[in-house]
């Protein structure tokens, strides 16, 4: 048998990118998808899955979660979230502290979801660095998809009430602004001076000393990652607006719980909207107008939506549920899908690989037991690059040794 080639036969295949295909096929070979549709010739010695009435997607993904840094059980001494020592932390980075034996990740491969980007938490006006990595591995560099795939930021009750509470700068929601604008001109002079020395004869340089917060952000400033803006509230979406015109950089509004309202400017300016978590009660003034119809009305205006859980806010497997009753609510059953995959890979610089069933992406497959939309369907198995680590049979769930004796195997 070829080592982790893999051919889905028989299945309803929903590629997302193109119509769904019933009785059709694909085929992984070397990690990677080499073919889809319904006459697919699988070659010898490829594994075959038949998967008759079950229907095949791309692995889910999670664009906005904490799995790893803010672990299952652990309390304190596994949340990692926030580094509140400084209200502009843009030097931190998810990627440091995720932990690959999160029990997080098992419940999101459990729930359909493949990959995940980790965000810092919304404690600090600027939070750090984010990281997009697949949901299985022995080590989060192992499982690294994109590092950093954004900067962290927030707006609203979380920072004023954080750096408030200890009698420190910013305490409302127009310091909280001031304190982001002021980072954003300290990079600015930061890259300028770098620019004058670049300018000089070589022998009348001198250095500028490394300054990694003002690094990260002038990543921003570059285009290089996007600026990832947790607020809820219509007046702090507008903030967030302002201050990308001033400085001119790529906005992602996280959450969005008041986006709806602003719909038609979103949609305009062509910024994504990753809204939720959608299972809460109004635990704070921000939430009021939380609505599971949110989503539906933000596509509707042309917003291009993806789902979070924001785990451990919600149960990360619970992320199709969330679309699901999205959709009861009025959202498109197949913009719901795209919410779930191709929108979030989209937004985090992952498409390249995930997102889609298509020829030369990564062989990161769910084979579900029906319409993942339905609440009663189940995840049969997953495939992350054609290696089967999960699968559900007999009411037992079974997982891949993530730690196997031979690295590789």
């Amino acid at each position: 048998m070829v080592r982790d080639a893999i051919a889905i036969t028989s299945a309803r295949i929903v590629p997302v990118i193109g119509e769904p295909i019933d009785g059709g096929t694909v085929l992984v070979q070397e990690g990677k998808i080499t073919a889809v549709g319904a006459a697919v010739v699988i070659p010898p010695g490829v594994r075959v899955v038949d998967a008759a009435g079950s229907w095949v997607l791309p692995g889910f993904i999670d664009a906005h979660a904490h799995v790893g840094v803010h672990e299952e059980g652990e309390g304190w001494a596994g949340n990692d979230t926030n580094e509140m020592t400084n209200p502009v932390m843009a030097q931190v980075r998810a990627i440091d502290a995720i932990n690959p034996a999160d029990l997080g990740f098992r419940d999101a491969i459990s729930g359909g979801v493949l990959a995940v980007n980790v965000n810092p938490g919304s404690g600090n006006p600027i939070g750090g660095q984010t990281a997009a990595l697949k949901t299985f591995g022995r080590s989060v560099d192992e499982m690294l998809l994109r590092a950093p795939a954004g900067l962290k930021s927030a707006l609203g009750e979380n920072p004023k009430r954080v750096w408030g509470e200890q009698k420190h700068t910013p305490a409302t929601r127009l310091g909280t602004a001031a304190v982001i604008r002021g980072a954003f001109v300290d990079t600015a002079n930061y890259l300028a001076r770098i620019e004058n020395e670049r300018a000089k004869p070589a022998e009348q340089r001198r250095v500028v000393n490394r300054d990694l917060k003002l690094e990260a952000i002038a990543k921003v400033l570059h285009g290089e990652i996007p600026w990832r803006q947790h607020c809820h509230r219509a007046d702090d979406i507008a903030t967030a607006l302002r201050i990308a015109d001033e400085f001119g950089y790529h906005l992602v509004i996280d959450h969005g719980t008041e986006a709806h309202l602003l719909a038609d400017v979103l949609a305009a300016r062509g910024i994504p909207v990753i809204i939720g978590p959608l299972f809460t009660s109004r635990s704070k003034v921000e939430l009021r107008n939380r609505s599971l119809a949110n989503p539906g009305k933000l596509a509707r205006a042309g917003v291009t939506i993806a789902i979070t859980t924001d785990h451990p806010v919600v149960p990360i497997h619970f992320l199709v549920h969330q679309a699901a009753f999205a959709v009861r609510e009025g959202l498109d059953a197949g913009t719901a899908i795209e919410a779930l995959t191709i929108n979030p890979a989209r937004i985090v610089g992952i498409d390249n690989r995930l997102g889609s069933i298509e020829v030369g992406k990564d062989g990161d497959l769910v084979v579900w037991s029906g319409d993942p939309l339905d609440v009663l369907s189940k995840v049969q198995f997953a495939f992350i690059e054609g290696k089967e680590i999960y699968s559900f049979a007999d009411g037992l769930a079974t997982f891949a040794d993530r730690n196997p004796l031979e690295p590789g195997s």
